[in-house]
């Protein structure tokens, strides 16, 4: 947390307030959640430059991670280290963690610039998620991993029963992502390296490369049928192993 002398608002220690019974946390440091609420709009308007939700989403999102696969691990024992890294995936999406802000209502109560607000920023999919990340690194720092746990839990356990109860969709692109961005901060990338047929049957064939190293190659029907294919393949070979010691 940036530390500073600023004196919260009463009206905005009203809305926090009122968000922590929703969330079933109070918090030790009120500061910590004022500055999860806070969009970089409104530091920047109010002249506050360093005090946003930015690092702690940061924190957030690696305390997320850590949080869901311990509990997937405990919860599923009979699933694949594959199966659980698919669920996990979508259970860090973009579309997930707006969901769980929406459980809360977070959006009414993020602190947001007046240009922001007027053009619906406290309800934008990407401001929630933000939001929502920003939070759970705030509450970790507050009060440790176990209170981290308990809100990620609040808000993603109907999730995670809805995806348990259901198979686990194939993606393989997602989970080749994921497998690389943990060896390096770079993601593989595609490429359409041939085409051929009549309009009505056209055959695309992509490559997936990461870095200068081809990983696979794959044709379909479209462009992303051979991209998907192309990242099947690749988890296939797992050339990524030989080139990355």
């Amino acid at each position: 947390m940036i530390l500073c002398l600023w004196v919260i608002p009463p009206l905005i220690v009203w809305r926090m307030e009122s968000l922590e019974k929703i969330i079933k946390y109070k918090f030790r440091n009120p500061l910590l959640l004022a500055e999860a609420l806070t969009h970089p709009s409104l530091a920047y308007e109010t002249h506050r430059p360093h005090f946003d939700n930015q690092r702690l989403e940061f924190l957030g999102d690696a305390v997320l991670q850590l949080v869901l696969t311990a509990e997937l691990y405990k919860l599923f024992p009979d699933f694949s280290e594959g199966a659980m890294t698919k669920m996990r995936s979508r259970l860090v999406s973009r579309d997930a963690l707006q969901e769980y802000s929406r459980s809360i209502d977070l959006g009414k109560y993020l602190l947001v610039g007046k240009g922001e607000d007027a053009s619906g920023g406290r309800e934008r999919a990407s401001t929630l998620a933000d939001a929502f990340e920003s939070l759970v690194g705030a509450i970790y720092l507050d009060s440790g991993f176990d209170e981290a746990v308990s809100f990620v839990m609040l808000c993603a356990a109907t999730k995670i029963e809805e995806l348990s109860s259901g198979p686990i969709e194939q993606n393989p692109k997602g989970e080749l992502q994921e497998i690389l961005q943990r060896l390096a901060h770079y993601p593989p990338a595609y490429f359409v390296i041939d085409s051929s047929g009549p309009d009505h049957e056209r055959v695309f064939v992509s490559e997936v490369k990461w870095g200068e190293v081809t990983l696979g190659q794959g044709s379909g029907s479209s462009k992303k049928e051979a991209e998907v294919c192309a990242a099947r393949v690749a988890l296939g070979e797992k050339l990524w192993e030989t080139h990355h010691q």
